[in-house]
């Protein structure tokens, strides 16, 4: 458990960031921390460390880099996505230090679970196995998926910003993105399932798994409603929300607006 708890450190000392805006906690210092750790696992597991593994850490550091780059450059250069979310996110200059210091703690503690199937892997020694193969592959549709969604929505909104996107990706499911993300994240516990040894692995890799699927679910909870909001008038928007599933292509789930549990 040495080596989770180096993860765990690092996640806390780039996931800080948060300090200057609380959001950023679980946006920039999200993506950041990803990629730290999949620094920190090459780095630690040098020389003795598989080529599925080696993937595996840079998939983490690609993926980190190209999240929490897209939206620390959406933080400086959209002035209308900032104007926005002034209405719809706190700022948190209000918020006392403790508050601040747990949602800093538990984020960093998630990303440390997210990320514990490589890190399981690297401290039980697992070489590549046919999990792994599986997994990263799920993974890395998983990126493309979501590094496509993000160019294309804001393809779209470039050309018409008051509109909702209903095109490529978007036409199949309401939040390709998210969909994106659960996949990358559903390789990465997949391509260890050969490798975890004892409870307290399975438990923390799995309180990582759902735990991000339940912030996917929860953030596209918050997107219906603010949607419902911008566009709730529009028929061709009603239209769209009833046709197309909000986040797993072929699946039924049209809302989560009315699922209040789902607070993250």
């Amino acid at each position: 458990m040495l080596l989770l708890l180096i993860v765990f450190a690092v996640a806390l000392v780039v996931s800080s960031i948060g300090f200057k805006k609380y959001v950023w906690f679980i946006s920039i210092g999200y993506g950041f921390s990803v990629a730290a750790i999949g620094a920190a696992l090459l780095i630690a597991g040098r020389g003795q460390i598989g080529p599925g593994t080696v993937f595996a850490c840079i998939l983490f550091i690609v993926y980190g880099i190209r999240l929490g780059g897209y939206l620390a450059l959406r933080e400086m250069k959209s002035s209308s996505y900032n104007s926005k979310m002034k209405t719809e996110i706190k700022s948190g200059d209000d918020m006392n230090m403790v508050a601040k210091c747990a949602i800093w703690i538990s984020a960093a503690l998630l990303y440390a679970c997210q990320t514990s199937p490589v890190t399981f892997r690297l401290a039980n020694g697992a070489g590549t196995d046919s999990f792994l193969m599986v997994g990263l592959v799920i993974s890395v549709v998983g990126l493309a998926i979501e590094t496509m969604a993000d160019l294309q929505k804001d393809a779209a909104k470039k050309v018409n910003p008051r509109r909702f996107v209903d095109t490529g990706l978007f036409s199949i499911v309401r939040c390709p993105n998210y969909f994106g993300e659960m996949l990358f994240w559903t390789g990465m516990f997949v391509g260890s399932i050969s490798i975890y040894t004892g409870v307290l692995q399975w438990i923390v890799a799995l309180v990582g798994y759902i735990g991000i699927v339940y912030v996917m679910f929860g953030g596209a909870r918050r997107l219906e409603i603010r949607q419902n909001k911008s566009y709730g008038d529009d028929p061709e928007y009603q239209r769209y929300v009833r046709t197309t599933p909000i986040m797993i292509p072929l699946v039924p789930l049209y809302s989560v607006e009315k699922y209040t549990w789902l607070v993250a």
